[in-house]
């Protein structure tokens, strides 16, 4: 069971203050610390479109490369895939919407021609022998066009996979999704590629993401993207909130018996850090809540 943390790039990109570089690298390295094995640092975006990310190049060449975890950034176009292979990162990611509508609205093209303008650049990332995970957005909603077929999702899978990506993450961007819907669109994805390929990326915008995590390991998936402390947000998807919780993903399987290897505690005290000194807001997650009541409660006790 992997967890995919998104945090440092879908986590931080929705944020309006400017967090500073070395912040962002000092979580890298805690996140990292925690046990997260494959961490999403950073998004190789123009900065007119992201301005919270603009400091990629400076980010990379800050962050140390500890051997128990892989870093991997969005890659957009191919000027982006140039700043990606001088920063030496080993796993590039890309996005598609499954939905005509949100794809324009985040990159102002068709799907079609989105995938034909990656092209190129998946055909530069197999002969570098670069790993490419592909996003789907909105596989179980869509902000503009209500629900979004199970086929058209599907057929995104098909297109991805003819392009070379190694790995597929189911996004529901709007958080709409409900355990039967995933249960059904996993069955489905399956059935185009190998179920060891598909990773889910649920939001939380309607309480259901971690029941939708449940549902997708029901299925088989066995990769899930998350971000410490519910982070996160789509700057192209009006009400969406973050991601489903780290913490919370981490607690529900150590509970029941499958190992993380993430250590809860030291990835609380990493949010507590970033709540704290780094953003100076209340994050949501709810088990990082829950866990920082009771120290307070256990301190108090102590008093």
């Amino acid at each position: 069971m992997i967890i995919y943390e998104v945090g440092p790039r879908d986590g931080l990109q929705n944020e309006p203050d400017t967090v500073a570089t070395e912040a962002k690298a000092e979580l890298v390295r805690r996140l990292a610390a925690a046990g997260l094995a494959r961490i999403e640092i950073t998004s190789f975006v123009s900065p007119k479109w992201i301005p919270q990310l603009a400091d990629a190049d400076a980010l990379c060449a800050l962050v140390a490369r500890p051997p128990t975890a892989t870093y991997s950034a969005l890659v957009p176009n191919e000027a982006g895939y140039e700043r990606f292979r001088a920063a030496r990162l080993p796993v590039a990611a890309f996005f598609v919407s499954a939905s005509e509508t949100h794809n324009r609205k985040n990159v102002n093209r068709g799907i079609a021609d989105h995938l034909e303008r990656f092209r190129p650049l998946a055909e530069r990332a197999r002969a570098d022998g670069v790993p490419l995970r592909a996003y789907v957005s909105t596989v179980c909603g869509c902000p503009y066009e209500g629900d979004v077929p199970v086929a058209a999702v599907v057929d995104v899978v098909r297109r991805l996979d003819a392009l070379g990506a190694d790995e597929i993450s189911l996004g529901d961007t709007i958080g709409v999704g409900h355990p039967r819907q995933v249960r059904e669109l996993v069955r489905a994805v399956a059935g185009a590629i190998a179920l060891d390929r598909i990773a889910l990326h649920m939001h939380d915008t309607w309480g259901r993401a971690l029941a939708n995590v449940q549902a997708g390991y029901d299925e088989g998936v066995r990769v899930f993207d998350a971000s410490l402390g519910g982070l996160g947000g789509c700057p192209y998807a009006p009400g969406a909130s973050g991601n489903v919780a780290t913490e919370d993903v981490v607690d529900l399987f150590e509970r029941a018996g499958v190992a993380t290897g993430v250590d809860l505690d030291a990835l609380v005290d990493t949010t507590a850090w970033l709540e704290r000194d780094v953003l100076r807001r209340t994050l949501p997650g709810r088990v990082y809540r829950a866990k920082l009541g009771m120290r307070e409660r256990r301190a108090e006790g102590q008093a």
